[in-house]
């Protein structure tokens, strides 16, 4: 993702702020029932299932982490530096589970204690994220992604160590039940709580405003992700943890807020790889556009060139050739801007482009009425277009017609594109062949797959009407 802001497209920054308020709406709502009920209205003790959800918790982290990891390396902004590191912190507090399990007392001392405050530096970190201005990181930081988090490791376990005589134990943190907020065993983690409550709300407003103004994928779940991690640490200072074995509102909630960054991510997953494909495409057209320039178009240049010199021998049917090597260098030419042209280019676009070409090309009056709301996708708007392309050729090359109308319009509910040219017409039951039936029969045969209904109406001398309704 490169550094430049992109807006935000129509609709996404308001359903992502709908999203996040609806969350915390319904956070709220089962939050203040819980604290009416009592904590013993939801607990549950299971010692695999806390272990589930922390490893869950764990690899979402490190999965979000690694994505986030590519961004920087493609953007170097300083925003996705701080997540990178603020998700790697909440990863890292996540695993850090498993050193409970220890019996060596100070490493499971470790596993109690790490976690708080890399929790806590996390929440921090995604909130420096989405508070301070997106700007570039320096490159230096692309070599020591991880050295301040390392080194803020490397000091809590100093601490921990030489202080591990006057930390209590997971028996004296959390022994049991106790009243909401009355008792939390040893205040840092009250302190951890608060602080991670109040980082989490505000990366959530954050975010939600930042959504407003750019199309990113991830930032429009981060807001709604930050305001359940907020709840969690709600929930989790009105009903604190007894332990690993047991499993707390708090814990579904912080759960439910890695599941939203699991499908942000992968959404942003999604988007990486269709953006790859479009590239891809666009860059096998212009090369197909420039070996047709290069070739095709030169040969065909050349021969209609070379034509002229064999007029006195043939008039007629040299004349039948130019015509001929007209066509093919018109089509060739179209195929090259149609090569050249984004796949998602609004239909009345299209056709203004198409049609204008032909009327400056052989001198005639062109009227145009152009619906830019009506929309189509891809293989339809070029069904249109050839359809038409075909029509106005006609018009001008066995018509005669010196002024057309081109019309696109929304009729009730269905959509119409409709040809009108004021030429010598022809009698359609009696349809010429060659070339002029081909284009027919296309234009008949392109109608229909759109799925359309196709409809010539002509009479000779009073011009010719091509209808396509779909």
């Amino acid at each position: 993702m490169s550094n430049a802001v992109t807006r935000a497209r129509p609709g996404t920054g308001g359903r992502t702020s709908a999203v996040t308020m609806l969350i915390a709406a319904v956070g709220v709502v089962v939050t203040v029932a819980l604290f009416a009920a009592g904590q013993r209205a939801w607990e549950y003790r299971s010692p695999a299932s806390h272990l589930v959800l922390e490893t869950v918790d764990a690899c979402v982290a490190v999965l979000v982490s690694y994505l986030v990891y590519g961004r920087f390396r493609r953007s170097g902004s300083r925003q996705d530096l701080l997540l990178l590191q603020g998700f790697a912190s909440l990863g890292l507090a996540n695993a850090c589970l498993a050193l409970t399990l220890a019996q060596t007392e100070w490493v499971a001392l470790l596993g109690l204690w790490l976690p708080p405050p890399l929790r806590v530096l996390g929440a921090l970190l995604i909130a420096a994220a989405a508070l301070l201005p997106r700007r570039s990181a320096r490159s230096a930081w692309r070599r020591w992604l991880f050295a301040p988090l390392l080194g803020v490791v490397l000091v809590i376990v100093l601490v921990v160590l030489f202080q591990r005589e006057n930390l209590p134990g997971s028996e004296q943190v959390a022994g049991g039940f106790r009243p909401p907020i009355s008792s939390h065993g040893h205040p840092a983690l009250l302190i951890t709580q608060v602080v991670s409550l109040l980082a989490f709300a505000a990366a959530a407003v954050a975010f939600m405003v930042e959504a407003r103004k750019r199309d990113d994928v991830l930032m429009r779940w981060l807001g709604p992700a930050c305001a359940l991690g907020a709840l969690a640490r709600a929930n989790y200072l009105i009903f604190p943890a007894s332990g690993p074995d047991w499993v707390y509102s708090g814990d579904v909630l912080r759960t439910g807020c890695y599941f939203l960054l699991l499908v942000g991510a992968g959404r942003e997953i999604s988007r990486y790889w269709g953006a790859q494909a479009e590239a891809a495409v666009a860059e096998d057209r212009r090369r197909v556009a420039r070996e047709m320039h290069d070739g095709v178009l030169q040969e065909l240049g050349y021969i209609r060139s070379e034509l002229a010199a064999f007029a006195s021998v043939d008039e007629e049917r040299v004349g039948r050739i130019v015509a001929s090597s007209d066509r093919a260098l018109d089509e060739a030419r179209q195929m090259l801007v149609a090569l050249g042209r984004a796949g998602d280019e609004p239909l009345a676009d299209a056709l203004e482009r198409a049609v204008e070409q032909i009327a400056e090309r052989y001198g005639v009056a062109l009227a145009l009425e152009l619906d830019a709301s009506i929309t189509a996708d891809t293989e339809q708007r070029h069904a249109l277009v050839r359809v038409a392309r075909e029509a106005v050729l006609n018009a001008v090359r066995h018509g005669q017609a010196e002024r057309i109308r081109v019309r696109l319009a929304q009729e009730g509910k269905s959509r119409l594109l409709e040809v009108t040219d004021d030429g010598t017409g022809f009698d359609p039951a009696r349809r010429t062949s060659g070339r002029q039936g081909f284009g027919l029969t296309s234009m008949r045969e392109r109608a229909e797959a759109l799925p359309g209904v196709f409809r010539l109406e002509s009479t000779p001398g009073d011009g010719t009407t091509v209808q396509v309704r779909w």
